[in-house]
């Protein structure tokens, strides 16, 4: 492993990036819609607001991996880890292989993740699930690396939300969990 190009969230956001480049690994960083992957050993997704397309993932060596804070194949999509609390379906993380359907690539690695109770908002549950997920990265590297796990196919059921499924209310993710729950309950009689 020589190159990887690590899509979305840059040296600020995770302690990834810098891990990787600790193992003498080159690390293109960007945020950015991106045309071409193909000089790549391996693409990491993390943070990324861009839907890779299925021509881009096919010049690849191999498939994209994503990390995804969420259990999947609950809340694929948006704001998992809000979705996650209001419609009460499990929390975690998962490393899944992309494909052409938004995060229903097989799994590489998953947990499920209950949080300590003082973790009362989205905020801190969604810095909670961050650091689960870099745990559980840098606890498989190796796999990754050399794509020595077992991928598992995703079963079909589960749940997907977009951005715009958000409701207009929710804008502050202080808020505490307990009365966003309320408040989207009460919103649906």
């Amino acid at each position: 492993m020589k190159n990887i190009a690590f899509l979305g969230y840059d040296k600020t956001q995770t302690r990834l990036i810098e891990y990787i480049e600790n193992r003498g690994i080159n690390v293109f960083n960007t945020s950015k819609k991106i045309k071409s992957l193909d000089k790549f050993d391996l693409v990491i997704i993390f943070g990324y607001r861009h839907i890779l397309d299925e021509e881009l993932i096919n010049t690849l060596h191999r498939p994209p991996i994503n990390l995804h804070i969420s259990y999947l194949p609950y809340n694929k999509g948006a704001h998992p880890n809000f979705w996650a609390f209001i419609e009460n379906t499990p929390s975690g993380v998962t490393i899944h292989e992309v494909d052409k359907i938004i995060d229903s690539g097989d799994i590489c690695f998953q947990k499920e993740v209950r949080f300590p109770e003082y973790y009362d908002t989205f905020s801190k549950t969604y810095k909670y699930l961050v650091d689960q997920i870099e745990d559980l990265f840098i606890s498989k590297i190796e796999e990754i690396f050399l794509r020595s796990y077992i991928p598992i196919p995703q079963k079909i059921y589960g749940t997907f939300h977009k951005t715009k499924d958000l409701p207009n209310w929710m804008n502050n993710w202080d808020m505490k969990i307990s009365e966003a729950v309320t408040r989207f309950k009460n919103q649906e009689k």
